[in-house]
């Protein structure tokens, strides 16, 4: 059987993903050594931290409002230029010695905005690239493409390139941002900006942020989903807050075997994202993602009975892999039933209230780690998936038919 090529904008848009994800690989290992290069107190490396993921809860419906009403090829070349503009400003306070770990912080928000913006731009342009029917195809390589990016090439590059001088990284990133803008602006204007002409099977909506709250709640298999991505991210985040102390604790595993194993994992998750398509062949997503879903919130629960090597391994890939399916389809299923005009505000108050849960598990999972044990978190996290299941089997079912 022939295969449908993606297309060459598809495969444009591809690579300025890859190197803007590259990009966030190098930060992801850059600024942590930056700022413990500046800084022995925890509680201020940890600022910055939480200041590169505050923004999805402070400015990420923003974001989603601004890409439903502005030209989302715009967007995404207006926040990569703005990054590029943040990092050149950041180098400079390098180079000249004036670097506080204050200023690395207030950076790590500001790219984090550029990133809530250009995400969320980014992913309502996909469904306008290639035909519904590639939808899949086409999520699975940008899924593969972030993990790639985010947990593989960038962050060996970043930590290399910061062993061989402080500022390097931030300059590496800030040229892989500006490739990215180049490539974002070899497509078309018209096949990447909204539709804002109303039709019957996608009727006007109201602007702002209400408009596409309102719309996922009333959407019965949206809502059924992000609400079990949601319980699914809580679970995952609980577990995974306090792994690097089971591994050590209970396995003796070292710094080394957790970057290693953490590795292995990633792998797991290309693995998944490239698998995605197939398992939804004929339109099973329904079946493919309550299978995802039981693997990342059930097997972690492997560890309780086989605290070794192995069930590492086993969990880090399972779950990894199972989550790279869960992203492909979940946001193909978003990209098939939300109309464009609502895409950007819809995709923003799911990853929203998504960052906000897994944040929320982290919390809950060391916190109950602390009180009952690092068993705890794994009972804690199997309990939510099994309610996820439940509930996402049941609400997603098509409604009963009506009697004549």
């Amino acid at each position: 059987m022939r295969v449908v090529p993606l297309g060459p904008r598809f495969w444009r848009f591809w690579t300025a993903a890859v190197l803007a994800n590259v990009g966030d690989g190098i930060r992801l290992a850059a600024f942590p050594l930056l700022a413990a290069s500046l800084t022995d107190d925890p509680a201020m490396v940890a600022v910055v931290a939480a200041a590169a993921t505050l923004p999805w809860l402070v400015t990420g419906l923003l974001a989603g409002s601004l890409a439903d009403r502005r030209s989302r090829r715009f967007l995404v070349v207006a926040a990569d230029i703005g990054r590029v503009l943040v990092l050149a400003a950041l180098v400079a306070t390098v180079v000249a010695g004036w670097a506080t770990v204050e200023v690395v912080a207030v950076a790590a928000f500001l790219l984090g905005v550029g990133e809530t913006v250009r995400d969320t731009a980014a992913q309502s342009i996909v469904p306008r690239l290639v035909p519904h029917a590639l939808l899949e195809r086409a999520n699975g390589r940008l899924v593969a493409g972030e993990v790639a990016g985010n947990e593989f090439v960038g962050p060996l590059v970043g930590a290399a390139l910061f062993g061989a001088g402080v500022a390097l990284p931030l300059v590496v990133d800030s040229g892989a941002l500006a490739l990215a803008v180049l490539l974002v602006l070899t497509l078309p204007a018209a096949v990447v900006s909204v539709r804002e002409t109303a039709t019957a099977d996608a009727p006007a909506v109201p602007a702002g942020v209400r408009a596409g709250i309102a719309w996922l709640a009333r959407h019965r298999r949206l809502r059924a989903l992000v609400l079990a991505g949601l319980a699914v991210a809580v679970a995952d985040s609980a577990w995974f807050a306090i792994f690097v102390l089971f591994t050590q604790q209970r396995m003796d595993l070292g710094p080394l075997g957790f970057g290693a194993l953490l590795a292995v994992g990633a792998a797991g998750g290309l693995t998944g994202a490239f698998a995605a398509d197939r398992l939804v062949s004929g339109h099973r997503h329904r079946v493919v993602l309550l299978g995802a879903m039981a693997v990342a919130t059930l097997t972690p629960a492997l560890l309780l009975v086989a605290p070794e090597l192995w069930a590492a391994v086993t969990v880090v890939v399972a779950t990894s892999a199972a989550f790279g399916v869960f992203n492909v389809v979940a946001v193909s299923l978003r990209h098939r039933l939300v109309p464009d005009v609502l895409l950007g505000r819809v995709t923003a108050t799911w990853r929203t209230l998504v960052y906000g849960g897994s944040a929320a598990g982290a919390v809950v999972g060391g916190a109950l780690a602390s009180v009952r044990g690092l068993d705890a978190p794994f009972v804690l996290s199997a309990a939510i998936g099994v309610v996820a299941l439940v509930g996402w089997w049941r609400s997603s079912a098509d409604p009963p038919a009506r009697p004549a």
